[in-house]
């Protein structure tokens, strides 16, 4: 639950800074450091990293 608050707190803060400096590439960051997030949470499987990644887009639901 908290990481939702985290990236929420991110997301906002981002879009304050990205207003404030009329600068749009702080509209990025949200998204980048959900990509670093869930690119860690592949890392931590104790399975080689192609495996897992193969066995993600291989599920279907």
């Amino acid at each position: 639950m908290w990481w939702v608050l985290l990236f929420a707190l991110i997301t906002i803060a981002s879009v304050f800074i990205a207003l404030n400096k009329r600068r749009p590439v702080f509209l990025a960051v949200p998204f980048v450091s959900i990509f670093a997030f869930i690119l860690v949470k592949i890392i931590m499987v104790p399975l080689p990293f192609w495996e897992t990644v193969r066995f993600i887009f291989n599920l279907r639901g």
